[in-house]
């Protein structure tokens, strides 16, 4: 383990005040719903008839999601940028999580599945004293609860039962659809939906550091698997609530985040991807 952090004093004052001043949605809720960052976005990209042929003979493209797009966003970016059809994304980033994200292009989205199926590893933090709605940063904390008397030793053993083959609930507000229409669709719309547990494997949950009531940690785990939930229940757990405050994905596979392009390099050097 690395550097744990020690607690003390009466953390628990003033939290539900400091949970809404920092609350990633009031601070950044314009970029998550449009602004000038989409407009950033939309910034027209010139190549050669011969650069757009290589990408319709297909590419592996890893690139490091930005904070605030969709998975989708960074496909539709390089899809107007290469002027091909042919463009998908290999397992999905929400917007307010970053890292590797592979990029199929041309006859290469035939390995989308392959790529999809690979072991995934992240690190992030969950923020203990609360919960969400979407068990993660998109919609505001509420139920704020006093975890001024956990022990470091009793969060560490938490994780204990979220690791190895596991039945994981996953979030009501998901792209898991029903009927051809996603869940958190329903959701937005009041409909009661029940979700039924799936099985995901968490071949390595540790605790990295502790500053209460962040609690930093490192995953690797099976395709399929919501870090939002394990956060959520986590919490659950302990008692206090929990819910997803950072996300980054380091690793698919043999792929890491380290030999990825941010997508600006991308656009800069895309005659040369």
């Amino acid at each position: 383990m690395n550097a744990v952090g020690i607690f003390s004093g009466n953390v628990i004052v003033h939290l539900q005040e400091k949970l809404a001043k920092d609350s990633y949605f009031r601070k950044h809720k314009e970029k998550i719903h449009g602004g000038a960052p989409m407009a950033e976005r939309n910034a027209p990209v010139i190549i050669s008839d011969e650069t757009k042929s290589l990408f319709e003979e297909g590419k592996i493209l890893l690139i490091d999601k930005p904070l605030h797009w969709t998975s989708f966003d960074v496909v539709r970016k390089i899809r107007n940028s290469i002027r091909i059809k042919k463009v998908g994304h290999a397992g999905t980033l929400d917007p307010l999580a970053t890292g590797l994200l592979i990029v199929c292009t041309g006859k290469c989205t035939k390995k989308i599945n392959e790529y999809m199926a690979q072991e995934k590893e992240y690190i992030g933090s969950f923020t203990l004293g609360a919960i969400t709605p979407t068990y993660d940063l998109e919609s505001e904390p509420e139920q704020v609860k006093d975890f001024s008397k956990l022990s470091i030793e009793e969060i560490l053993d938490n994780t204990k039962q979220f690791t190895g083959t596991i039945q994981q609930v996953p979030p009501i507000y998901s792209a898991i659809k029903k009927n051809g229409i996603a869940l958190y669709e329903l959701a937005r719309r009041g409909e009661d939906v029940e979700l039924k547990p799936r099985t995901v494997i968490i071949s390595v949950f540790e605790i990295v550091k502790i500053e209460l009531p962040i609690v930093h940690f490192s995953i690797i785990c099976s395709t399929g698997t919501y870090i939002r939930s394990i956060a959520n229940d986590f919490g659950a757990a302990l008692g206090c609530g929990g819910y997803l405050s950072s996300l980054r994905r380091t690793k698919i596979g043999a792929y890491k985040v380290e030999d990825s392009l941010s997508i600006e390099k991308f656009l800069e050097n895309i005659s040369a991807v």
